[in-house]
């Protein structure tokens, strides 16, 4: 029998955290138009996309992933109040799978954000969005592992390892939508559930495994573009290996076109110290670099053979040496 004079617990929620958040994650359609051969003409072809994005600022900036609006000729955004807007493409970036977009509208819902957020293994996440356009959805898990910030590592596509890893769900429509912590903050921007291959070599996703584009990065990928239109690497033009049982970096291969070419770095040289400063990792430096402004110099302490050189290399834009 039920004794009513027992104190119940109040039952774990979240509905605190997503009144927080959920309000700015907004719904994505674009519309684009693919030219598809028709006997022996051309036939253009309407193609929609459906997606998710996050308010960033009271300014009308959303992120979303640059998937979803790819070759889009028309982007329209829904809020939660039901409020339709227009959207216009303010940049993207492939590396990461980002883009900005801006809409042009009063009292706008931002997500709460902080500066850096402390995501860790095992930190409970809620990921927001729009599966199956069959309207706004939570779906909750924990963080499995968590992603590096740095630009570097976000030159080469699927670099999952950099990426936030949890179990909560994405579909088809969540990409581009938020993920946040138990509090409502956004700590990621939603992207992808990881694929592989079965055994007829078709792509299958692999149930639970699932990645979000840490917010640290995501926000410094917003502002390049918004700032420059595009977002600027520093380039080096050398692929190198780490010592495990040493400091430093071996130089495995150096880009004739590439400024470590020209400051005179080769393959077999191990790089030392930059400005002064030892070298800890691969990642490290390779983010150093990239986050450095091309047209600065940066001194590099080298070893080669027996000697110890230093050269001073003018960093590059990425994308900007043939």
């Amino acid at each position: 029998m039920f004794d009513s004079s027992v104190t119940q617990r109040a039952p774990m929620s979240f509905s605190d955290a997503i009144a927080n958040a959920a309000p700015a994650v907004v719904n994505i359609y674009s519309t684009g138009y693919d030219n598809r051969p028709l006997l022996y003409r051309r036939q253009p072809v309407e193609r929609t996309s459906l997606g998710s994005g996050v308010i960033m600022t009271a300014g009308g900036h959303i992120l979303t992933c640059y998937h979803v609006i790819k070759d889009a000729e028309y982007i329209n955004v829904i809020l939660q109040d039901g409020r339709v807007l227009d959207a216009q493409l303010v940049g993207q970036d492939p590396h990461t799978d980002l883009a900005v977009l801006k809409v042009t509208e009063e009292n706008l819902p931002v997500i709460p954000q902080t500066e850096i957020p402390d995501t860790r293994v095992g930190d409970i996440v809620l990921a927001i969005g729009n599966p199956y356009n069959l309207g706004q959805t939570i779906t909750q898990g924990v963080v499995s592992a968590t992603g590096r910030a740095g630009l570097s590592n976000y030159v080469s596509s699927a670099n999952y390892a950099d990426f936030i890893q949890m179990d909560a769900v994405l579909n088809k429509g969540n990409s581009g939508g938020a993920l946040v912590d138990s509090n409502g903050t956004l700590v990621g921007i939603n992207n992808a559930n990881f694929k592989t291959l079965d055994n007829n070599r078709r792509i299958k996703d692999v149930a639970g495994i699932f990645f979000s584009v840490p917010y640290a990065l995501a926000k410094r990928v917003m502002d390049d573009i918004v700032a420059h239109g595009r977002v600027i690497r520093g380039y080096l033009g050398i692929s190198g290996s780490e010592f495990i049982d040493q400091p430093g970096i071996l130089v495995t291969a150096v880009d004739p076109k590439g400024p470590a070419a020209a400051a005179g770095i080769r393959a077999n040289d191990i790089i030392m110290k930059i400005d002064g400063n030892a070298i800890e990792s691969a990642f490290k430096t390779l983010d150093l670099v990239a986050e450095t402004q091309p047209g600065s110099e940066l001194t590099f302490e080298l070893r080669r053979d027996e000697q110890v050189l230093k050269t001073q290399v003018t960093i590059t834009e990425l994308g900007s040496n043939g």
